[in-house]
């Protein structure tokens, strides 16, 4: 039976960089760094996110940008103190998709080896409720 999610790992062409977006934008707090001696396929750093475990490895990052992505939950008040985080990090933003009233809000922002990450102000319970109603 799934427990829940284990981690998230992600493959990055400059590890201190991409620990440096983790900390800014999301508090992330570096509980490990294999420096040379790895275990796995690569250099890589372990990282806490509110309890959620991720990984980035060193190496060659995808080459395009799609909209798979990994999505945070903030709180709608939040909204402008993320956008001067990801702004400070020189993260691009991609623009918000369109939304029917009741969805939440989101900020989408790229980090520099085209992951997309969202922040998210709903929830899945709003989302159906609203989804139920049609259009």
């Amino acid at each position: 039976m799934i427990g829940g999610l284990s981690h998230i790992t992600l493959i990055v062409k400059d590890l201190e960089r991409t620990s440096l977006f983790l900390e800014k934008i999301f508090n992330a707090k570096q509980v490990y760094s294999s420096g040379d001696n790895t275990f796995s396929l690569s250099e890589e750093k372990f990282f806490l996110i509110n309890g959620l475990w991720i990984c980035i490895m060193k190496g060659e990052p995808q080459g395009e940008r799609t909209y798979n992505h990994i999505a945070f939950k903030i709180q709608d008040s939040e909204i402008d103190e993320y956008i001067s985080r990801i702004k400070d990090t020189g993260a691009e933003t991609r623009p918000e998709r369109s939304r029917v009233d009741g969805e939440g809000r989101s900020i989408y922002f790229y980090d520099f080896d085209n992951h997309l990450f969202e922040l998210h102000t709903g929830t899945l319970e709003e989302r159906l409720v609203r989804y139920s109603q049609g259009k």
